[in-house]
């Protein structure tokens, strides 16, 4: 035998031995943790910030109302709050596997509207029901990772250009949330200005061309003694949610010893509020397919302008959000007619932004609201 064989032989017998060493080895397994949190805390067992929960639940009903601005305290659950509002929302139907969340009628217009593309029939376009996306928006994103850009591994492999999805895509028809909104780069700030106003989202990026749907409600929370917001992205928000620290000492003991238990056992915890949380869900549904029916009288709209301009609120988003929070909170009340009770209970939701700020005011913006709000009932009741 030569020497090569026999180094040969050698190395096959090692080789041999090795696998019947790994064979007979218990397998190692990684431990595993019982406390699996793969789903956020429940909505319904979130302890009172009843006005924040109210404006994510009236931007589900009518996504048009602009979204939702929620300022207040650190640690007061203001991300909690809005990571566990995806396990409420109803699922929506969109073309199977489509990466912008497209409905058929979206996905038609788009993909027939390309250049030698053929004419797509409805019936022939898959479908699959989602549900709605909440994608975070983190302060270091840069404006690749959040609008998209060009296919990089795409291009090295194959040599084609493609078009690799930001974070816009995903947010489309669902929910875009930013912590620390008030920390976020300007230019970051600019670009969600210009996809909330247009609805689209164009990228031109290194010889491609693309244009996608980019509809979503813009949900940001910050602590305003971390800054302010630049006035144009402040307008761009329907409400505006304020939390502060509560207390009472029977709900923050509540709030401590859920939370306990959800550290403890979340697949137990999660069961427990499951009958809660699908109620909440049938209500908000109920809610969306009631609303076309729901109408206002030019009585009530008259007094919403006269408030808004007692008040001095600069253009007309004023009037459009009352307008349509209204509607959404009279749907979730399951009443037909908007009535100014209805009003009352959310302008200060959708005008405490919008108020001119004054150095020397010593008013807060709620009480000046509720002030205006009695002296326009009070015009129309002596009008009456």
């Amino acid at each position: 035998m030569t020497q090569t064989a026999k180094a040969a032989k050698k190395t096959s017998s090692a080789k041999a031995a090795a696998t019947a060493e790994a064979k007979a080895a218990p397998e190692v397994k990684k431990p595993t943790s019982k406390k699996k949190q793969a789903q956020a805390f429940p909505f319904t067992a979130i302890v009172g910030q009843e006005e924040m929960k109210l404006s994510l639940i009236l931007n589900i009903i009518d996504p048009r109302i602009g979204g939702v601005l929620v300022m207040g305290h650190r640690g007061t659950g203001k991300s909690t709050t809005v990571r566990a509002l995806a396990e409420v929302l109803p699922l929506i139907p969109r073309v199977k596997g489509d990466i912008y969340n497209r409905t058929v009628e979206q996905y038609i217009e788009m993909e027939s509207g390309a250049k030698g593309a053929a004419a797509i029939k409805a019936e022939d376009v898959k479908t699959e029901s989602i549900p709605v996306p909440v994608v975070d928006l983190p302060l270091g994103a840069t404006e690749d990772r959040v609008c998209g850009t060009i296919d990089i591994e795409k291009a090295l492999t194959s040599g084609v250009k493609a078009f690799e999805p930001g974070l816009l895509a995903q947010a489309n028809r669902g929910f875009l949330y930013i912590d620390e909104v008030n920390l976020l780069d300007d230019h970051l700030v600019d670009v969600l200005l210009d996809v909330a106003a247009s609805g689209r989202n164009v990228v031109e990026r290194e010889g491609i061309s693309i244009r996608h749907p980019a509809r979503f409600v813009l949900v940001g929370s910050g602590n305003p003694e971390e800054g302010e917001l630049r006035p144009q992205l402040l307008d761009r928000f329907g409400l505006h949610a304020r939390i502060i620290t509560i207390n009472d000492v029977a709900k923050r003991v509540e709030i401590v010893k859920l939370r306990r238990e959800y550290d403890e056992d979340p697949e137990s915890f999660i069961k427990k509020v499951t009958r809660e949380q699908q109620k909440l869900q049938k209500k908000i549904e109920t809610a969306k397919n009631f609303l076309p029916q729901v109408s206002m009288d030019d009585s009530v709209l008259t007094d919403i302008a006269r408030l808004c301009m007692n008040l001095g609120i600069d253009g007309h988003r004023g009037e459009l959000t009352i307008t349509r929070t209204a509607h959404a909170f009279a749907a979730l009340q399951g009443e037909k007619k908007v009535t100014m009770d209805h009003v009352r209970k959310i302008a200060g939701l959708c005008l405490r932004h919008r108020l001119r700020k004054d150095p020397l005011e010593t008013v807060d913006a709620g009480e000046k609201i509720e002030r205006e709000l009695a002296k326009v009932l009070g015009e129309a009741e002596a009008a009456a």
